[in-house]
């Protein structure tokens, strides 16, 4: 049995309707648009009455237990740094500054903006979006002054706490810019062993002795970027005594091992008579507590404050006490900054912790999801719900486009959310031009998809114009004293005629899933619009051209074609570019003027130039063959796949310098067919590895060279030791190698996770250089080297959007029994937004088994919380003290 809605009325009138609290006029068009609030159960009751008298079923889960085994805690961080305001003024002067902002992790840098020159308010507007690899304490925004003699300078800084991240997610924010001093920059932990002995002197007296044992440290700060060359004091404090001691200086690293026992003598015998200044009565225990303070040794400059803890003497007993503490600033602080003065940031941030169960936990939800191309109507799909029920699609459209894109179902589902979308597009003129499901998930799709197509046909000449710019400014009231407006106009039909050329003769590089959707769209488009011969182009040039080429042009560094967002000129002549190109799109698709699209009298003059037929023949031409479903020619398809490249450290292989093996700066450059690095970026590589020789990718440990993030490349008889930048990138480039080798025959099953060094592996000693691996190799992941997509992870982030607005679901499913009940929407008006529901039914149905599917997923979800806070005692290196322990 299958209920249909008898009221119909069209988009923009439906929710007029609702707003005014009228039910919608019989006979009105397709779709309904009914806001989630509900009319109370009895809809909902009966509705469930009719659906179980039905043949349809719902899918159910089966019953698994959660143990905790196999879950990935996975971490990402996607978001914008947006711009600065009222920045401290340079003291000479030129008040002015040069300023950019990094990210870091704790104080380990994994992003840097571009530099903004002469500006006390500079807009960055760059986005960003990483996997962080490891654990973190506190996510930091700098704001530097650039330098070129001196250090830069840090103006001020943004700290949030991982636990307070959630706060700000996916919404824009203005911080006010705190003071950067060493109290402000401590972080890490200290393992540490107190215990208070009992000693029997020769006289056969008692008196107590403290024993503390500094084990080591974790993750202490950076200084001036460099790991710091760390030591600890400890003292016994009390109201009349500082007992100092002091460890040895550890070399160059943020984890020190200091395995350091210190003796204190507490209290002495009541026979004891040698006067001291120490002399402690029995009582004063009460008020004695140990100290801890790291310090960095700065030799011949000041020595810079890391963190302390303070622990009570009084808590301590005859019995071993060990555990982690969390390095703590000084109490009084530093509090003559104002924090006021130093201006503020924008800032939107978006964090995300999955716990991603093992695979068979998500067959489910995953069926359901995979499934929904084929519901009928599509609006009443679990994919289409996921889109109404979150507030910003965005959220929903990223996993969702990844997990289809990974099943090979992305083009039936954006076939037919696109054929929704065109039974409320009345005029030709408006095609796909909202920012509808379906728009978003073609959007991100060709995003993905066509990372390699815009590196191949736009990077090159966007390379061009960022690197060498020619002024291209047209605009009257922008133009300076002595610009020649004609020699712009030339600069910009240069610039115009390169991209345009670049782009409508790249159809053999399209790829061939774009191509499909385009295929699609385009006879859609025609049977809606059987009168108008131009449309099926207009429905095709309303996403290559608008939607990517357009974007990808005055945006290059949010697709990846420019490492930093442009400057101002720059920006300015790529906006120029980046709309005479969207409007030679729509001229070309729709073979009609498009002066009229231009608000500016300047840009339909400079536009005239152009109105030429060549121009809309080889637009249309163009759509014509990325819009075909024939093969593409084999040729094109055998070009190497850029995959990564970038600046990194490598250890120098076979040579040396003052008999010790050095590491040099090189440019790293990753393809699907080889790894090699150059002197300089645009340099012949000094080096080439072919992608079917690597046999592994692995971490190296630290302690193999005292240095960080490093990792190794084996192909042959010796390893390829490099060195990243931050562990962000570390992660990304082992995680690229690891992808493109995987499928290679003699992999290594394992492999030494440090070096030979001195006659001997550094890990387990072997003295032989040839000698097998004593470690197995970290697991696989997935093959596809274009699309990276691990599909469970995907799932699992759908089920959290799910979970977070389960009252949305369950509002929508209260108005589907509304619907179906009483044969009409109950309009009221309230904080939810509106739902689509063309099949009250069918959507019910869906969101019966939506539901079921969370809350037997939210089982072994609770169960690995619980087990994982319970897991991780305090005191712990995973759960370390904080503050003064009582």
């Amino acid at each position: 049995m299958r209920m249909r809605l008898p009221l119909r009325c069209p988009m923009g009138e439906a929710e007029w309707a609702g707003r005014r609290g009228e039910v919608p006029p019989a006979g009105a068009s397709a779709r309904c648009r009914t806001t989630d609030r509900a009319v109370e159960g009895r809809g909902s009751r009966l509705l469930s009455f009719l659906l179980a008298r039905s043949a349809a079923g719902g899918g159910t889960m089966a019953a698994e237990d959660g143990d905790g085994e196999g879950v990935r805690v996975l971490q990402n961080l996607r978001g914008k740094i947006c711009e600065a305001r009222n920045l401290v003024p340079y003291s000479g002067p030129n008040k002015m500054r040069d300023c950019f902002c990094t990210i870091n992790l704790d104080q380990e840098e994994v992003f840097r903006t571009q530099v903004v020159e002469k500006s006390l308010s500079p807009f960055f507007g760059e986005e960003f979006y990483f996997e962080i690899p490891r654990t973190f304490q506190c996510l930091s925004f700098y704001i530097y002054d650039k330098s070129v003699l001196q250090r830069d300078l840090r103006i001020g800084k943004v700290a949030i706490k991982k636990e307070d991240l959630c706060k700000y997610t996916s919404k824009e924010t203005w911080f006010l810019l705190q003071p950067v001093d060493s109290n402000s920059e401590v972080q890490g932990k200290v393992h540490l062993e107190l215990k208070l002995n009992e000693l029997i002197t020769d006289n056969g007296s008692v008196c107590q002795q403290l024993v503390v044992h500094i084990k080591e440290c974790h993750g202490l700060p950076l200084v001036n970027g460099q790991n710091c060359d760390p030591y600890a004091t400890v003292s016994l404090m009390g109201p009349s005594r500082n007992d100092q001691k002091k460890t040895k200086v550890k070399k160059k690293t943020s984890n020190p091992q200091f395995n350091e026992t210190f003796y204190f003598e507490v209290t002495r015998s009541s026979s004891y008579t040698k006067k001291s200044q120490f002399q402690v009565e029995e009582e004063d225990i009460e008020k004695l507590e140990v100290r801890i303070d790291l310090w960095n040794n700065g030799n011949l400059v000041q020595d810079v404050f890391l963190g302390e803890i303070k622990v009570p003497v009084k808590t301590l007993g005859n019995d071993s006490f060990q555990a982690w503490y969390l390095l703590q600033p000084r109490e009084n602080g530093n509090k003559s900054s104002k924090t006021d003065d130093l201006g503020s940031l924008r800032l939107n941030v978006c964090y995300t912790e999955d716990y991603v169960l093992p695979s068979e936990y998500y067959v489910s939800l995953r069926n359901l999801l995979l499934k929904s191309p084929d519901v009928q109507p599509v609006s009443a799909s679990a994919a289409y719900i996921l889109g109404e029920v979150c507030r910003d699609k965005y959220d929903a459209v990223l996993p969702l486009v990844r997990l289809l894109l990974h099943h090979h179902k992305i083009v039936p589902f954006v076939t037919a959310v696109a054929e929704l979308d065109l039974k409320d597009t009345q005029e030709v003129n408006t095609i796909f031009r909202g920012n509808t499901l379906a728009t978003r998930c073609l959007d991100e799709m060709m995003k993905i998809v066509g990372k390699h197509y815009l590196k191949v046909t736009l990077k090159p000449v966007l390379d061009e114009i960022c690197e060498s710019p020619k002024p291209c400014e047209i605009d009257p009231i922008k133009l300076k004293e002595g610009d020649n407006v004609e020699i712009h106009k030339e600069n910009l039909r240069y610039y115009v005629d390169k991209v345009f050329n670049t782009i409508v003769q790249s159809s053999i590089s399209c790829p061939t899933l774009m191509c499909d959707v385009f295929y699609s769209l385009r006879h859609l488009a025609a049977k809606r619009f059987p009168n108008d011969p131009h449309v099926q182009y207009s429905a095709v040039s309303s996403f290559v051209f608008l939607r990517f080429f357009a974007v990808a042009v005055v945006s290059p560094h949010t697709f990846h074609l420019r490492p930093h967002h442009p400057d101002a000129q720059t920006s300015r002549t790529l906006t120029l570019i980046s709309k005479t190109i969207q409007t030679l799109g729509s001229w070309g698709s729709l073979s009609k003027s498009k002066l009229s699209s231009f608000k500016e009298t300047f840009m339909c003059e400079f536009f005239k130039t152009f109105q030429e037929e060549k121009f809309t023949e080889a637009v249309q031409k163009f759509l014509d063959e990325v819009s075909s479903t024939e093969s593409k020619e084999p040729s094109g398809m055998s070009e190497p796949v850029h995959l990564k490249e970038g600046e990194m450290y490598k250890r120098a292989q076979g040579r040396t310098r003052i008999g010790k093996k050095n590491f040099k700066k090189r440019w790293f450059c990753l393809t699907s067919r080889e790894l090699t690095y150059h002197k300089q970026r645009d340099k012949e590589p000094i080096y080439s590895i072919p992608i079917k020789h690597i046999l592994t990718v692995e971490k190296l440990e630290e302690s193999a060279f005292n240095r960080k993030n490093m990792f190794q490349v084996i192909y042959g008889e010796k390893p390829l030791y490099i060195q990243a930048n931050n562990c962000v990138e570390a992660s990304e480039w082992i995680e690229a190698l690891c992808r493109v080798s995987r499928c290679n025959q003699r992999r290594l099953s394992v492999y030494h996770p440090s070096a030979f060094l001195n006659g001997n592996w550094l890990c387990c000693k072997a003295t032989t250089e040839n000698t097998k691996g004593c470690t197995p190799c970290t697991a696989g992941v997935p093959a596809d080297i274009q699309i990276e997509i691990d599909g469970d992870r995907e799932t699992e982030r759908i089920y959290s959007l799910f979970a977070i607005n389960m009252p949305k679901l369950q509002k929508m499913e209260e108005a589907c029994g509304s619907i179906a009940v009483y044969q009409g929407p109950q309009k009221e008006l309230d904080d939810y937004s509106n739902f689509t529901i063309e099949d009250s039914v069918a959507t019910f149905q869906t969101l019966q088994q939506i539901i079921a599917i969370v809350e037997k997923l939210n089982e072994p979800h609770e169960k690995y919380r619980k087990k994982r806070s319970s897991s991780a005692k305090y005191g712990s290196e995973e759960n370390p003290i904080v503050g003064k322990v009582s």
